[in-house]
């Protein structure tokens, strides 16, 4: 047999039930529940990003569970269960697509020869985005601001990525590259001067922190500019730092010797000859 979604809920069921469930599952919350979230989606894309897609079978089911395992909590406390958060995702994805759904319904299709260009998508897609926005309650003491809905818990490059973007959208932002680079050159002016201030008692303690993000702010608007996604081009360089560290690993390995007992000028060398090889 081939177990459904409904068999997925009956088991989170019971699992959360406080007399014969498991005390482990019982005893979580929204709030505990979030890291093993993080968690499992970082999986999710490892396992991506490795290509082992027999593994993303794995992951994707872990992941699938997070939702389950709030949706529980959330038919518990009486907030939403798993069938309103689905109708309330179709319902949201059909509004936000008219050119796939002109009628706003499931079953409505669009003709091919009438299908819209990418810019006519993409503006009808922000200006769906804010219009829900506008619609959606805040507190009597909060304003209305075009960045609301942008998670605070993001990654910090993701945040960063999407409020630059956000802003653009509204006409805040430079008019082209040139003056990113300018504003790059004059934050590692800023971040040099509080470190050195810092070094010498004479700077506050937190402006070496303020610089430095200041810094990878802008870092983040010129992958922007350059169409680059900076999470991504940062990994690339983790994975070329890893695989070289690595190597220098193996080959002083190969050689009966260890890496600590090397000067630096003797593990650059190194480096330098893995890097030639990769070009060649």
């Amino acid at each position: 047999m081939t177990y459904s979604i409904d068999d997925l809920k009956h088991l989170m069921a019971r699992l959360r039930d406080p007399e014969t469930g498991c005390p482990w599952d019982t005893r979580q919350t929204f709030r505990t529940i979030v890291p093993h979230t993080l968690e499992e989606a970082y999986e999710v894309a490892d396992a991506i990003d490795r290509e082992d897609y027999p593994h993303l079978k794995d992951e994707l089911g872990d992941l699938l569970f997070q939702v389950i395992f709030y949706t529980q909590m959330g038919q518990e406390q009486d907030h939403f269960d798993f069938d309103s958060v689905v109708d309330h995702l179709v319902r949201k994805l059909v509004r936000r697509h008219p050119h796939v759904f002109p009628e706003g319904t499931l079953e409505s299709r669009i003709d091919p020869d009438d299908r819209p260009d990418e810019a006519w998508i993409k503006a009808s897609w922000e200006r769906i985005k804010a219009e829900e926005r506008a619609l959606t309650p805040k507190p009597e003491s909060s304003q209305i601001s075009r960045l609301d809905g942008i998670a605070r818990t993001l990654p910090a490059m993701s945040r960063a990525e999407k409020l630059q973007k956000r802003a653009s959208n509204h006409g805040f932002d430079w008019p082209d590259i040139e003056p990113v680079f300018d504003k790059l050159h004059e934050e590692i002016d800023e971040l040099k001067e509080a470190w050195y201030a810092s070094q010498a008692g004479t700077g506050p303690d937190d402006a070496v922190e303020d610089e430095l993000g200041d810094l990878l702010f802008v870092c983040v608007n010129l992958a922007r500019f350059m169409k680059v996604n900076p999470e991504q081009a940062l990994n690339r360089t983790n994975h070329k730092f890893d695989a070289r560290f690595r190597a220098i690993e193996q080959r002083l390995g190969d050689e009966g010797r260890d890496l600590d007992d090397e000067t630096l000028a003797a593990l650059d060398a190194i480096w330098q000859q893995v890097k030639g090889v990769e070009k060649g």
